[in-house]
């Protein structure tokens, strides 16, 4: 079984170590554009042709299913994306957890990026699954870019700046960028206030993987008592060429696993 990915950079990790530990056996190819991020200042037109470029780049090598692991890619790609691939090959966009978040009751805070916050995309996503739900949209200006970047400083002061917007009173907090799920427990730091329950943090990369395995018709491999899973491979495309993971790849869990696991190529 192959599973590709797309993303504009590294935001793909979180998706992609999801589908490897249900799936050790399978085969990823995991498709960005690095030098064209970030997406979300883009036009949707932009996005959606740098999209359909990196998808077509994936399709190439012949994929079961391919997730589109990028809120911004599919909110504006996402029918250009499947127009283009299916039924040949299965398209699994991603969507704020927002439906799981409010299902708790809230109050709830969306992080997301500037581009994201107040959308009409995300209102109505709000209006479809928060009603009647306390939910603060927190735009998060340079996450995602210092994430990418592996910029330690940069990540601790825009959390440090988003936490600052979100209200006291939050419970859960859902991560409407795929790049934030790679920093979740600096998030959960940051927002957690003493002496409150446990905040809870909603992020999308599980529910992608385990949608990619029921529309290929697999299920999570079985595992022998005793015997090592088998592994699979990974393919890395930059900008449509093979290459690796990048070096700030390996300063997340995620990144380290799948180079771990399966050496990146």
């Amino acid at each position: 079984m192959k599973i590709a990915l797309m993303d504009s950079g590294i935001g793909l990790l979180a998706a992609a170590a999801a589908v490897r530990r249900l799936r050790p056996d399978a085969e990823l190819v995991l498709s960005s554009d690095p030098d064209s991020m970030p997406w979300g200042p883009r036009t949707p037109q932009d996005v959606t042709a740098r999209a359909l470029a990196v998808a077509e780049a994936a399709a190439a090598y012949r994929p079961d299913a391919l997730i589109v692991a990028c809120n911004t890619a599919s909110v504006h790609a996402l029918p250009a994306l499947r127009a283009r691939l299916e039924p040949e090959v299965p398209v699994i966009g991603t969507v704020p957890a927002i439906k799981p978040a409010a299902a708790g009751g809230g109050p709830v805070a969306i992080w997301a990026t500037p581009a994201t916050t107040g959308s009409p995309y995300q209102r109505g996503l709000i209006r479809e699954f928060a009603d009647g739900v306390t939910v603060t949209e927190v735009p998060c200006p340079g996450l995602a870019d210092a994430v990418e970047h592996a910029d330690q400083a940069a990540v601790d002061a825009a959390i440090a700046a988003a936490a600052a917007r979100t209200p006291d009173d939050v419970r859960a907090v859902v991560l409407g960028c795929t790049h934030y799920e790679l920093v979740a427990e600096r998030i959960r730091a940051a927002v957690q206030r003493p002496g409150t329950a446990p905040l809870v943090l909603h992020g999308s990369a599980g529910a992608v993987a385990a949608q990619a395995l029921r529309r290929t018709g697999e299920v999570p491999a079985p595992q022998s008592p005793g015997r090592a899973p088998d592994q699979g491979s990974v393919t890395v495309l930059l900008g449509g060429h093979e290459g690796v993971l990048p070096a700030t790849a390996l300063t997340y869990g995620e990144g380290r696993l799948l180079q771990a696991v399966s050496p990146a190529r």
